[in-house]
């Protein structure tokens, strides 16, 4: 059961993280945050002009929100559908370029620290809510790309 959430520009321009909050209020007041894995879309609503052909993750004002919603809820990419989210949430975190032919190409670097930072992040996170981890976190590094070896989950 997929949850859209609807951020408008008041939203945005605002840093208001109400619309999510509520959200994950809910789902962990309720204990059930773990029944929500991959679950949670984002539906942004920021006007532009007709000629602006830049894309969301291009608009400073959008990726700041985004800043400040991964600053709040680090462990977030655990509910976001990774099929339809992922890539635009890691657009909004990670420094990238848009290509006509080959699609969005992220700084592999930046890309790198960003995983490594979410595996961290989530590989606790998920170790304090009793939630089994190592598939999880290397279906994550998959899906952008990077096949995670088998030891660094002996670290942590």
């Amino acid at each position: 059961m997929t949850t859209t959430v609807t951020i408008d520009a008041q939203n945005i321009n605002n840093l208001d993280l109400s619309p999510i909050q509520t959200v994950i209020a809910t789902w962990l007041q309720n204990n059930a945050i773990a029944t929500y894995e991959q679950q949670l879309r984002f539906n942004i609503n920021y006007p532009r002009e007709s000629e602006d052909p830049r894309e969301l993750s291009e608009i400073p004002e959008i990726r700041l929100w985004f800043i400040r919603l991964d600053t709040r809820y680090p462990w977030l990419p655990f509910l976001l559908d990774w099929t339809h989210e992922l890539a635009r949430y890691t657009a909004m975190l990670v420094p990238h370029q848009f290509s006509t032919k080959e699609g969005i190409q992220f700084n592999p670097e930046a890309l790198e620290i960003f995983l490594m930072h979410k595996i961290f992040v989530l590989g606790d996170w998920m170790q304090h809510q009793d939630i089994p981890s190592q598939s999880r976190l290397k279906s994550f590094g998959q899906m952008l790309g990077y096949d995670l070896d088998e030891e660094l989950f002996e670290i942590f």
